[in-house]
């Protein structure tokens, strides 16, 4: 072969080379992205492979909701007052390795006896450690080994918009799971009575005491209750849309309070104040009798500056701090009171719930 020859010969080998180079690249976009071929690019996709999905959120997550089945034993005047059995429906949420489970108070309410379905098919009888009425909460506690806890998070920074799945046992139809969004994420301090996270995610009769969970299944909060209206011709009535849950922050702290002292303690002052606009400070508008807050000297139009030396600004802060400190501890109150500054030592007690 002459060196003539020997050169087309190359030459033509080049292009034909990248021609089929160009034809690759143009058939397999992968390769233009520095993709190259995978593992399993001569094997079929699974459609499933391209899905948007929470299945592994729900793996992580779902195992750990409980059906709560609460029985209690009433007399009937319609049968002649004969002792008739009532199981009523719920759910709950495996918190600890140990067996301490969250539900709602109104769940277990008035029951004789509790028996907690789990995923696995196992049934067992739980004990109640304790209730707290303002926040509707319940903690249970069942003798089980290997138990799936539920993943959490030392704080959800829950956000309006996050998405999350409310998971429980509707109408004893097993375990469900319905989706939605936050439209508003709560407070989760001991004050906390009504400003629960409120989201679209559907609940039913059976929900209550369930897990509302993150798109990375992470408790983010204790499903609670619908939104219900009253009207003068349906009586009362779920609305569309509206949902509550007990904040995770919230509900770890009431759970670790009633398993290490039976009970949630809150303190109290005895006062009603707002926030002042513009500017710092809390208005009283109503102290009450025999109240911490009337023996130390509080009038209503006192404006409360500083607690502690801790400046306040917002009142739910406010009720917060106050809530979360020991009873018997005694605070030092700023007060500002016809343009004067007075200093008060106010004594904490304990709030007393009405059972």
């Amino acid at each position: 072969m002459s060196s003539r020859q020997l050169l087309v010969f190359i030459f033509r080998s080049v292009f034909l080379g990248l021609v089929v180079a160009a034809l690759i690249l143009l058939l397999v976009p992968d390769l233009r992205r520095g993709a190259g071929f995978g593992d399993n690019w001569f094997t079929e996709k699974s459609p499933a492979a391209s899905r948007e999905t929470y299945y592994s959120a729900l793996s992580r997550s779902a195992p750990a909701v409980v059906n709560i089945y609460s029985v209690s034993i009433e007399n009937s005047p319609n049968n002649y007052y004969q002792p008739r059995q009532r199981t009523s429906l719920g759910s709950g949420v495996i918190m600890t390795e140990s067996g301490y489970i969250i539900t709602c108070n109104h769940v277990i309410k008035d029951a004789d006896s509790i028996f907690v379905a789990l995923q696995d098919n196992r049934v067992a009888q739980a004990q109640i450690v304790g209730t707290d009425q303002l926040t509707d909460l319940a903690v249970l506690k069942v003798n089980e080994d290997n138990l799936h806890v539920i993943p959490q998070m030392e704080e959800t920074d829950l956000r309006v918009g996050d998405v999350v799945m409310a998971i429980g046992n509707p109408y004893n139809l097993g375990q469900t799971i319905t989706q939605g969004i936050v439209s508003r994420a709560g407070r989760t301090g001991l004050s906390n009575f009504v400003d629960f996270i409120q989201t679209d995610a559907v609940l039913n009769q059976g929900n209550s005491g369930g897990a509302l969970v993150d798109s990375n299944g992470y408790l983010v909060g204790i499903t609670n209750a619908n939104f219900q209206v009253r009207d003068e011709r349906r009586g009362t009535y779920i609305v569309d849309g509206i949902n509550f849950a007990v904040p995770y922050e919230l509900a770890k702290r009431v759970m670790e309070d009633i398993i290490t002292n039976g009970k949630v303690t809150r303190g109290q002052l005895g006062f009603v104040g707002e926030e002042l606009r513009g500017r710092p400070g809390i208005e009283v508008k109503a102290v009450a009798q025999n109240s911490p807050a009337s023996i130390a000297g509080l009038q209503p139009g006192d404006i409360i500056m500083a607690i502690d030396g801790i400046r306040l600004e917002s009142a739910s802060k406010t009720l917060d701090m106050i809530a979360e400190t020991q009873p018997g501890t005694v605070l030092e109150m700023e007060i500002s009171r016809n343009a004067r500054t007075i200093t008060m030592q106010v004594t904490v007690a304990e709030l007393i719930v009405p059972q």
